[in-house]
């Protein structure tokens, strides 16, 4: 019992850096991008989007470790109908987990000019990859508290409607366009719009 508590709470501390981050880079970093002077983005480039980036993807890799115990403490591994809305937070941080290591990152590297690539082409990828852990932030944070603090009766057909879509969601972010992402009042509200449609999947589909 005390050892799931120390992780639940470090789960929530370096989640909160981790999407802090997130946040931080869609609504501030990158809206100032687009008006800095051009030293003023260079000096930013060179000395604080790499310090922000480590944070951030430690801040990534540490939750997902964390969530994976939390997962396996908890025996929601074994049984999928039993505890519907954890799966459904976790297979949105999952899916941003792997978006931050596996394309975020490496995409960012480029940018930074710390390895050889198309610039423009990666920081598109990485903008994209970003967006969309943005909009997954709103159903994850609803599947973690829900599964504890919200009852729905869960049909299994509804749970697998849930997960497709975010993985489709996640296949646009692999292959797609932003779309309504594009600005950060189109990203927040979509979040908003993703948890509400989430949330009237899980409690209607019978």
């Amino acid at each position: 019992m005390i050892i799931e508590f120390i992780f639940r709470w470090a789960h929530v501390l370096f989640g909160i850096t981790w999407i802090g981050f997130l946040y931080y880079f869609n609504f501030v970093q990158t809206e100032y991008f687009k008006e800095a002077e051009a030293d003023a983005k260079a000096d930013a480039i060179k000395k604080l989007a790499p310090r922000a980036l480590w944070w951030f993807r430690w801040g990534a890799m540490f939750t997902f470790i964390t969530g994976l115990y939390l997962l396996y403490a908890i025996g929601a591994h074994n049984d999928l109908t039993g505890q519907p809305l954890i799966w459904v937070g976790a297979l949105a941080g999952i899916l941003m987990f792997l978006n931050v290591w596996l394309i975020i990152w490496p995409k960012q590297q480029v940018v930074l000019g710390l390895k050889e690539g198309d610039g423009p082409a990666s920081a598109a990828k990485a903008g994209l990859a970003s967006r969309t852990n943005t909009l997954f932030s709103g159903p994850m944070l609803f599947g973690m508290l829900g599964s504890k603090h919200l009852y729905i009766d869960v049909s299994p057909a509804a749970i697998y409607v849930a997960l497709a879509i975010i993985v489709a969601l996640e296949v646009n972010a692999l292959f797609g366009k932003t779309g309504p992402m594009t600005s950060v009042k189109g990203v927040i509200h979509s979040s908003i719009a993703l948890t509400i449609v989430m949330w009237a999947a899980l409690a209607f589909i019978p």
